[in-house]
């Protein structure tokens, strides 16, 4: 199992749209067969602080999801909405330790 944190420093004017944009990645996420969970958080104190949270079961499904239409989409859709580049990164699970205590679904 993988898990990515991924965080993200939005434009303040832009909050919006790149929540609005993120949200239909993440709606089209989490119907994929490799993707557990794909959580879209903002920091209260911040708006424009975003974080996902992407729980994959492999590599593999990390490689098929940078190659689906919706991320491909959405990456080109959010690029001028950061105010910086977005920073990932790699987690392995210590508790739950299981795929059932990380699916969303």
């Amino acid at each position: 199992m993988i898990i990515l944190h991924v965080d993200i420093a939005a434009h303040p004017d832009r909050v919006a749209d790149f929540l609005a944009a993120t949200l239909r990645n993440a709606e089209a996420s989490v119907a994929e067969p490799g993707i557990l969970r794909f959580d879209v958080l903002t920091d209260e104190a911040d708006r424009a602080h975003v974080v996902l949270i992407e729980v994959y079961r492999d590599a593999d499904a990390v490689a098929a999801h940078k190659r689906t239409p919706h991320y491909l989409s959405w990456r080109e859709t959010v690029a001028d909405m950061m105010a910086k580049p977005r920073t990932p990164t790699t987690f392995s699970a210590v508790f739950p330790a299981g795929e059932d205590g990380w699916s969303s679904r």
